[in-house]
C-alpha cells in the first residue's frame, strides 16, 4: 500500500483580477522528498507556495497534508501553518525581538511550549547553524546570510510537517548564498520535507529527488533532477533552461 503523501495537491486553480495564475496544479510529495520548482517569474511558483501555506485562497481544488485536508473552509490556519515551515524571499523576521525570540515565537504561542522548552529547543537549533553566539542580538545586526539562516531556524522550531522555501536565496549576496544552501542542504540530507522555488539550478540538480517546471501556471515537466534537467523532453523546458545553461554543472 502506498503512503500517504505529506502533501498532496489536486487540481489547483488561482487567478488574480480575472487572470488565472494557477490552472490545474496536481502535486504529491512523500516524507523526505525534496522538491525544486522552477519556471520563470510569473510562472507561479510564489502563488502556489502561498496557496499551500494558506495565505492565499483556492478558486477551485484540494490541498492534503499528511491525509488531513487543509483547504476546506473555516479551518484553523494558524494550527495548520504550525504544520508547515516557510521561509519567502521577505524574510518577515521580527525586527523588535531577538533572534531567540524570534525563533521560539510559534512554538510558545501556538504549539503552547512553555518559555523553557522553547527556549532550549531554540538555543540547541541556533547552536547547529552556528549562530548561538547571536541569540540576543536583533535581526538587524546581522548579515543577510545570518538573516536567513535565522529565518530557516524558525522555520523548522516546530518540527513541521512540510518545509516551504521560496526563492531563499535571491536577494543575497553571491557570497552568502552558499552558507544558506548548506543549511538547507543539511536539513534534505536528515530527512526534511522540502518543497522549494529556486532559480539555483545545480542546487536544484544536486538535492533535488523531483524537479517540476511551471510555466503559464501550469506543470509542464516533471521528473527526476537529470531528466528535467539533463534530457527535458518539452521546448518550452529546453528554453527555460537554455537561459541557466551556464549555472547547471
Amino acid at each position: 500500500m502506498t503512503a500517504t503523501p505529506t502533501l498532496r495537491l489536486e487540481n489547483i486553480h488561482k487567478q488574480f483580477h480575472h487572470t488565472p495564475v494557477l490552472s490545474g496544479i496536481d502535486l504529491d510529495v512523500h516524507q523526505g522528498d525534496v522538491v525544486a520548482l522552477i519556471g520563470a517569474s510569473g510562472s507561479g511558483k510564489s502563488t502556489l507556495l502561498r496557496c499551500i501555506n494558506l495565505l492565499e485562497q483556492l478558486d477551485d481544488g484540494q490541498i492534503w497534508l499528511s491525509g488531513d485536508d487543509i483547504s476546506v473552509p473555516h479551518i484553523n490556519q494558524d494550527r495548520v501553518r504550525s504544520r508547515i515551515g516557510v521561509v519567502f524571499q521577505a524574510l518577515n523576521l521580527f525586527p523588535h525581538l531577538s533572534v531567540l525570540d524570534n525563533v521560539t515565537l510559534a512554538s510558545k504561542m501556538i504549539l503552547k511550549k512553555s518559555k523553557k522548552e522553547a527556549s532550549e529547543n531554540g538555543m540547541s537549533l541556533l547552536e547547529q547553524v552556528g549562530l548561538a553566539a547571536k541569540a540576543h542580538e536583533y535581526p538587524d545586526r546581522l548579515s543577510g546570510g545570518q538573516q536567513q539562516r535565522v529565518a530557516l531556524v524558525r522555520a523548522i522550531a516546530t518540527n513541521p510537517d512540510l518545509l516551504l522555501l521560496d526563492e531563499i536565496t535571491s536577494a543575497l549576496d553571491p557570497q552568502l548564498v552558499g552558507e544558506v544552501l548548506d543549511l538547507v542542504r543539511t536539513l534534505a540530507h536528515e530527512g526534511t520535507t522540502i518543497v522549494m522555488a529556486t532559480h539555483e539550478m545545480a542546487f536544484a540538480r544536486e538535492v533535488a529527488d523531483t524537479v517540476v517546471f511551471l510555466d503559464g501556471g501550469v506543470v509542464c515537466e516533471s521528473g527526476s533532477a537529470a531528466e528535467v534537467l539533463d534530457t527535458p523532453r518539452q521546448q518550452r523546458t529546453k528554453e527555460f533552461l537554455h537561459r541557466f545553461r551556464g549555472n547547471i554543472s
